[in-house]
C-alpha cells in the first residue's frame, strides 16, 4: 500500500504488517531524527518501494481530475449506477483530452 508521509505513523504500520501489506510509506524527517538520536534503540530505518511511493502520485493526480467535476467531487447522485456512469465518463473525457490532436 502506497501512502502519504501523514500515514507513518508506527500504529498505522503494525496494522499493515499484521495484515500482511506492504507498506510503501516513507518515514517523516522528524521520526527519521527521533530514530537515529537514540542511536542502537531507536531500531532499523524503514524501508519503503520507492518506484511504488512515486506511481501513487501519478494515481492520487488522477483521482483529483476526476474530482473536478462537481457532480463527482460532492457525490450528488442518487444511486451507486449513476455515480459509476458519471465516473466513467469522466474517465472517458480525461483519456479523449489526452489523445494527440488529430491533423
Amino acid at each position: 500500500m502506497a501512502g502519504d508521509k501523514a500515514y507513518s505513523s508506527r500504529a498505522n504500520r503494525a496494522h499493515l504488517r499484521k495484515r500482511r501489506i506492504k507498506a510503501a510509506i516513507p518515514e517523516k524527517k522528524d521520526q527519521a531524527a527521533n530514530r537515529r538520536k537514540k542511536g542502537s534503540l531507536g531500531g532499523r530505518p524503514l524501508s519503503h518501494d520507492a518506484d511504488l511511493y512515486r506511481d501513487r502520485n501519478t494515481v492520487e493526480r488522477a483521482i483529483n481530475k476526476m474530482k473536478d467535476w462537481r457532480g463527482i467531487a460532492t457525490r450528488y447522485d442518487k444511486t451507486p449506477e449513476s455515480y459509476l456512469a458519471g465516473l466513467h465518463l469522466r474517465a472517458a473525457t480525461i483519456w479523449i483530452s489526452s489523445l494527440p490532436a488529430a491533423n
